[in-house]
């Protein structure tokens, strides 16, 4: 009974081959109306031996019964109950299991009880159970019994190989379920790895367009603003001039430096830190630019994580920045570094004005960082990503307005 067939083929096949074989016993002694009703019950409990165990079995019972009291030919009953044991072994319900392998003892018990009976007389008078006494008492009570110990066994191997197969599937289910299970976390695990992987090359990318950004506003500012000074220098000052033109050459050499590295840094190649000394070569970039700027230091500077000396290092630079490209070149760019517990960068400067204010004179409002560009929301994101925060602010005043951006860094040893 193969499990490809299609349900229910080799359990009709079965039926039709235990009925037929019944007939053609019954067309060598004689047809009777109980002899009949046995065929066709063996018939009935073989087709029903996988679609309803527990119903077939009650079907061998009352057939085996019938069998006994009208002495019907003997080979078709027995296949059927070979079947049966074999079905219910099988595919049964546990209660089912256990009724059908008690049922095998059971049987043998009734053999020998009604063999051994009192009424011995009644049932020598029923054709094939007659028979069967006779056959068996002819020889001796020990043949009787070990005709009855073997009849049981022939029925117990169908039914424990029906047990083994049941419970083979179920290890085979188990098996299934549990590969089908270790697939899917495995494949869970690469999802999420990907997932992580993808999210890690994002964060790189942004990283690094945040880095060009700052590297690139910040030189080009510098640059733009050194080559409009050059612009009102008299042309008899050939060493001014020499001197600016030397300093655009340096602030685009090191550009280019910082971009290069930049685009060749990589995850388990942090970007170098500038150091705290990198913070003054900022404030003296400007300066040699042509632009005023006050610098105060106040408390002694410590040395930071590589991590916060980046984000320190690319913060100021932005702040700079825009305040080299929105600033009033007449009026000084102040910068105040503070290490008092925390790095407290201010830098403010005046912002010519470009239209009526925006506000009333004297009034400080802070600024929504997304009124600004990518530079400000940029420097909130490093900020944040080490634990320090960002601060805008904007003061009105008569001969323009003053912007005023401070940034806390943590400092951490």
């Amino acid at each position: 009974m193969s499990e490809r067939l299609r349900p229910g083929l080799p359990e009709t096949v079965l039926a039709g081959v235990v009925v037929l074989m019944g007939l053609v016993d019954l067309l060598r002694t004689s047809i009777s109306g109980g002899s009949l009703l046995v065929v066709i019950g063996v018939g009935a409990a073989v087709y029903l031996s996988r679609r309803s165990p527990d119903v077939a079995l009650g079907i061998v019972w009352l057939v085996g019964a019938l069998h006994v009291a009208r002495g019907t030919p003997a080979l078709s009953v027995e296949l059927a109950v070979v079947v049966v044991a074999f079905g219910c072994a099988r595919w049964g319900s546990p209660a089912v299991v256990v009724l059908s392998g008690l049922s095998i003892p059971a049987a043998a018990g009734i053999a020998l009880a009604l063999a051994y009976s009192s009424t011995y007389g009644y049932f020598s008078d029923i054709g094939a159970f007659r028979d069967l006494l006779d056959t068996a008492y002819r020889f001796s009570d020990a043949v009787l019994v070990g005709a009855t110990l073997l009849g049981m066994l022939i029925l117990a191997l169908p039914w424990l190989a029906g047990l083994v197969l049941r419970y083979s599937d179920r290890a085979t289910t188990s098996r299934t379920s549990q590969v089908a299970a270790e697939e899917g976390a495995a494949l869970a695990v690469r999802e999420r790895e990907q997932a992580q992987e993808i999210a890690r090359l994002r964060e790189e990318q942004a990283r690094m367009a945040r880095d060009v950004h700052d590297v690139v506003g910040h030189s080009l500012a510098v640059i733009l603003a050194q080559a409009e000074s050059g612009q009102y220098l008299p042309d008899v000052d050939t060493a001014k001039l020499k001197a600016t033109m030397e300093n655009i050459a340096t602030s685009a050499r090191t550009s280019l430096q910082d971009v290069r590295q930049v685009l060749q840094t990589t995850q388990t190649s942090p970007p170098r830190a500038a150091g705290v000394g990198g913070l003054q070569s900022l404030v003296d970039g400007v300066r040699a630019s042509g632009h005023e700027v006050v610098a105060t230091e106040i408390g002694a500077p410590v040395p930071l994580p590589p991590e916060l000396e980046q984000v320190a290092f690319r913060v100021l630079q932005e702040m700079l920045t825009n305040a080299i490209r929105h600033g009033r070149r007449d009026t000084p760019v102040l910068v105040e570094r503070h290490w008092e517990g925390e790095l407290r960068m201010e830098v403010r400067n005046v912002i010519a004005p470009s239209g009526p204010p925006s506000g009333p004179a004297d009034e400080t409002r802070p600024i929504s960082l997304g009124d600004g560009g990518t530079g400000l929301v940029g420097m909130r994101r490093r900020l944040e990503s080490v634990g320090g925060r960002l601060d805008v602010r904007r003061r009105e005043e008569p001969t323009g307005a003053t912007f005023t951006v401070t940034a806390w860094v943590p400092v951490r040893g």
